[in-house]
């Protein structure tokens, strides 16, 4: 009986998530299954596509004659049965095609490219042909466009006398090392040692690591390095037949050269105990069960969530590990590998794309049981989970910006579903509708309000930038923060700094004329860095030489206004020059393990100071920091997003919780024009309590989340009139079959309404029950295929972090 292949297919202009079916032909028919890729023949034409196999079945409702499967591009499924699953739910509630879900799940190294080529299918003239292909009979379609022949070409199209052709490029590589083995035995080798005596002492030494080997193998490297032996005198021992050569796969280890300590567990302390209790029942009895552990900054969540895994590992199964930002990772790693040695893998995206592949593939072969990393490695292949563990909770990082719009926690909480584990959200300040699930009983709370050395959590002192002005004060630091570095430093104590806004100043300004110096693509000024010498846009990433006269009036009076970490470090310079900086920021850590260099150096105190943005605000630990300073609280409070207040509360107290972690008593500063702000204040007292009443309160008046539930819909065209029009037809489509409670905000154009070139415009709708909005708007998504494949861009974010 033949067999049928339901493939989900990579068609850019006409996604669907509809399956398509393939025959598939008897040189593969024991080879094919589910969740393996596979390039199929697509529409007319040569046009071949990556394709995802969902399904094999033996009958078929499709009445012409079906194609068949054109070639595997893999040896065996890279997505299981969970995955494949998991696709299809996550495609519904995120709004987006399952082959882009599953094409998410993957290590960039298996997401295929396309190789697109212009061929000769009958006879052209021959000038034409030694003109256009010298002499080939294809050309790339990159090289056609370098030349310039498209109009040449798309003539030839029109007579059908070339055709285009698509083919799949397959990237997944293995790193391989060249091997040697024997092929004489240990008497043999006896013999060809006395044959040679003392004329060849190189073959002499070959020749007994060769006999030492016992059967074994080395790598011509190893060779090469311990025993001094040339790939020459490897090449003639080969011809010699004393030895054969052969490729051995080899993982690319992103720790190879770096040492972890062997750690034991802790004893826990009462709270500690009591909070683990229930985790390890759920653990033990394979409960889904969610639980928030909220726990005040040094409270020893991280050795509960050790303790967790000993557990589960213990129980024969696998542990998901997530953080939510990069700069966590080093610290986290350590500690992981620290107590559970080689069953740990790494994944975020301070590896290189060889070393994600072969971390992804240690956990496919379940060699490592135990997984770390970032957003994405949510979709580690890791079978039989037991449980999944997402530190710092209430991070925005944890929800994607582009299709497929997924948040972490909710494809945790999917998959502790399917494997019926427990999953541990962890933080000091978890989001509000954690807490108000919390307070719900949809989640099961864990409290520890105390640190574990007992130490008191950190004076936080507020100075009111505003009086420092007053009394002539026009530098960044505020005199008592500067009194307060340098008696650390005096001290032989560490400092870390805050400031969550890179580059070395906000904008620049003609003191002339008022002009800014703009993007040209996006509707916002650029930034100063003096780094690079140059004006960039942290939207799209356009660069220009800073102007020394002004592009409006040809004045000279170009001034810099706002601050940025780079202009901090150099304030700081200025007003402390004994003080040793190590600056972190995007800019910094650009390059690979950059994170984790910069933070060792001041572990190992090479610096005094850690200047950064919001990545050394959590998770980072070291013993000798006893100050810690934010030098502008108001940085995120004037943005028009309702969540303003809760990132500052958060943003806040973590940076706090940096101070005072070991023996040595902790102190923060923190700066800011609004020391009136119940954000700013409750920050100050450590009353996360508090500030989730007053919170809530304003968001119920609001209608906001968790009271309300949000969808973002955005349309954006590189013609304004395009999205404007698109939107508006949207709103109308949507607005008669909405419930009179729910409330629709807009259209209106973005904060920023263009972004490198787009402009864009958003709608607002926060509902409480809507049974048939999420139909509508897959089906909206369906029907815009062919504008989108003109330029228009629609998204639907279910759940937004922010609204700007």
């Amino acid at each position: 009986m033949v067999s049928i292949a339901k493939v989900i297919v990579d068609v850019p202009t006409m996604q669907t998530n509809k399956p398509y079916d393939y025959l598939i032909l008897a040189e593969f028919d024991e080879q094919i299954m589910p969740g393996m890729r596979v390039e199929v023949p697509f529409g007319q034409g040569a046009r071949k596509v990556q394709g995802f196999v969902v399904e094999i079945t033996q009958a078929s409702n499709f009445k012409g004659e079906l194609k068949a499967i054109a070639n595997l591009m893999d040896l065996t499924a890279v997505l299981d049965e969970e995955l494949l699953l998991l696709g299809r739910e996550m495609a519904r509630w995120t709004f987006s095609f399952q082959i882009t879900c599953y094409q998410t799940m993957l290590p960039a190294m298996l997401r295929a490219k396309y190789e697109k080529k212009i061929k000769v299918i009958d006879e052209i003239p021959e000038n034409l042909f030694f003109e256009l292909f010298k002499g080939r009979n294809e050309l790339t379609w990159d090289e056609a466009t370098e030349r310039g022949l498209m109009p040449q070409l798309l003539k030839l199209k029109k007579k059908e006398l070339v055709e285009l052709s698509y083919s799949v490029k397959n990237q997944a590589k293995t790193k391989k090392r060249r091997m040697i083995q024997s092929d004489l035995s240990f008497e043999q080798l006896e013999e060809e040692i006395i044959g040679l005596g003392k004329r060849a002492p190189k073959q002499s030494v070959l020749l007994r690591q060769l006999q030492s080997l016992n059967n074994e193998s080395i790598s011509t490297t190893d060779m090469n390095k311990k025993y001094g032996v040339s790939a020459a005198i490897l090449r003639e021992a080969e011809n010699k037949k004393w030895l054969s050569f052969f490729e051995e796969e080899m993982y690319r280890d992103p720790f190879k050269h770096k040492e972890f300590k062997k750690t034991e567990p802790f004893v826990l302390n009462d709270t500690q105990e009591k909070a683990l209790q229930p985790i390890m029942k759920a653990v033990k009895q394979h409960e889904k069960e969610v639980f928030l552990l909220k726990g005040v900054t040094g409270s020893g969540k991280t050795e509960i969530y050790l303790q967790t895994i000993a557990e589960t590992l213990k129980n024969g199964q696998s542990a998901l590990m997530l953080v939510p930002e990069i700069a966590l990772t080093p610290q986290m790693v350590h500690s992981f590998k620290g107590r559970f040695g080689g069953a740990v893998a790494v994944l975020h995206s301070g590896l290189s794309i060889g070393e994600k592949y072969d971390e992804w593939r240690k956990i496919e072969r379940q060699e490592a049981k135990v997984v770390v990393g970032a957003r994405s490695s949510i979709f580690a292949p890791v079978k039989n989970i037991g449980v999944i563990i997402i530190d710092e909770e209430h991070e925005g990082t944890y929800k994607q910006d582009e299709n497929p719009r997924y948040h972490a926690k909710d494809v945790a909480i999917w998959r502790a579903d399917y494997h019926s584990c427990p999953v541990i959200l962890g933080s000091a300040t978890p989001s509000l509708e954690s807490r108000a699930r919390a307070y719900k009983k949809v989640y099961t709370l864990l409290e520890l309000p105390e640190r574990v050395n007992k130490k008191d959590l950190p004076v936080v002192e507020v100075i009111d930038m505003r009086e420092e002005v007053k009394t002539g004060n026009r530098s960044n630091f505020s005199i008592v923060l500067q009194e307060k570095i340098r008696d650390r430093i005096a001290k032989k104590e560490q400092i870390v700094l805050l400031l969550n806004r890179r580059g070395y100043s906000s904008f620049v300004m003609c003191r002339d004329c008022g002009f800014v110096l703009p993007c040209p693509n996006c509707d916002i000024s650029l930034t100063l860095h003096m780094d690079t010498k140059t004006m960039k846009c942290h939207y799209c990433g356009h660069e220009e030489a800073i102007p020394r006269i002004c592009p409006s009036c040809n004045g000279h009076k170009i001034r810099y206004y706002g601050t940025g970490t780079q202009k901090i470090e150099e304030e700081l310079h200025d007003i402390i020059p004994e003080a040793r900086v190590i600056r972190m920021d995007v800019d910094t850590t650009r390059k690979k393990g950059a994170h984790e260099k910069l933070l060792s150096a001041f572990g190992n105190k090479e610096a005094d100071i850690l200047l950064g943005t919001q990545m050394i605000a959590k998770g980072l630990d070291f013993p000798n920091i006893t100050l810690a300073g934010v030098l502008n609280a108001d940085t995120g409070l004037g943005l028009p997003d309702f969540r303003a207040s809760e990132r500052t509360f958060q943003l806040l107290t973590q940076v706090s919780g940096r101070a005072g972690r070991a023996e040595l008593k902790g102190e923060v500063i923190v700066q800011t024009f609004n020391p009136e702000h119940y954000s700013i204040q409750l920050a100050q007292k450590h009353d996360y309590d508090a500030f989730y009443q007053k919170e809530m309160l304003l968001r119920h008046r609001g209608n906001y989340p968790p009271f309300f539930f949000t969808i973002l819909i955005t349309t954006s065209h590189t013609e304004e009139l395009q999205a404007s029009k698109k939107m508006q037809e949207i709103v109308e489509s949507i607005r008669p079959n909405l419930r009179p409670e729910t409330i629709l905000l807009g259209p209106t154009p973005k904060a920023v309404a263009r972004v490198n070139n787009r402009y864009y415009y958003q709608t607002i709708i926060k509902y409480k029950h809507e049974p048939t909005l999420f139909k509508q708007l897959q089906e909206l998504l369906s029907q815009s295929q062919k504008e989108m494949a003109k330029g228009l861009q629609i998204a639907i974010d279910s759940e937004p972090m922010h609204f700007i």
